[in-house]
């Protein structure tokens, strides 16, 4: 069976206001008050907790590498309380992730965000169903742009490796597309989809609703439904 793989934020949601607000939450703790806003810094929020605290550390001029260790629990901590606070999936992500379901392809999800937080956030909106896999950043012991959880996303959603896509949102998701030897599909709305085109996926999605007609012309459609 041909899959559709997802990433999560900033391709299926956009998670950047409660990632920044989880990140200021621990530069108020340690007194810096807020070192990052919205939209200006939604890029660095989805690249991870750890490179919101280096960013902000580093703006106040006191970045050592054991105070984003240490803060690193306390970030996740703010985040796994509001992670749906001001979330939302993207505009026609759902009405797309159901029309390929119905033209037969295997759908799943592929993240850098912890598994137990990526499920939470996917139950708290109401779509963890609609998905028949979920790896996250710890599923395996390694995670993009190593190939092996995108693999594992597909195989869970019962499809073969070989015959998937990714669609995501990064430069990470490219270079795991590549190294996987699949397609990847980069999204152009999300908070770096004006330097998706500079990575030369093998397609750009502009809007949810041509997804489709997209992922059709990349791998082709299933024999049988």
């Amino acid at each position: 069976m041909r899959t559709v793989i997802f990433d999560l934020d900033g391709t299926l949601a956009d998670t950047s206001v409660d990632l920044l607000a989880a990140a200021n939450h621990c530069f108020g703790v340690m007194g810096l008050g807020e070192m990052l806003t919205h939209p200006e810094d939604a890029k660095i929020a989805l690249r991870g907790g750890k490179r919101m605290l280096a960013e902000g550390l580093t703006r106040a001029g006191q970045y050592r590498e054991a105070t984003v260790e240490e803060y690193y629990p306390v970030l996740l901590d703010a985040y796994r309380d509001s992670i749906d606070t001001h979330t939302v999936m993207y505009p026609g992500a759902m009405a797309a992730v159901e029309a390929l379901k119905g033209a037969g392809y295997g759908v799943g999800i592929c993240t850098n965000k912890p598994e137990a937080l990526a499920e939470d956030l996917m139950q708290r909106l109401g779509v963890r169903d609609a998905f028949a896999s979920l790896v996250g950043a710890d599923t395996l012991p390694v995670r993009k742009p190593d190939p092996k959880p995108l693999f594992e996303a597909a195989r869970r959603a019962g499809g073969t490796p070989e015959m998937c896509v990714l669609i995501g949102d990064s430069d990470t998701d490219r270079n795991t597309s590549r190294n996987a030897g699949v397609p990847s599909v980069l999204v152009t709305f999300g908070p770096a989809g004006d330097e998706m085109a500079a990575l030369e996926p093998e397609a750009l999605l502009h809007d949810y609703a041509d997804l489709p007609a997209v992922v059709a012309g990349l791998i082709g459609i299933n024999d049988a439904r």
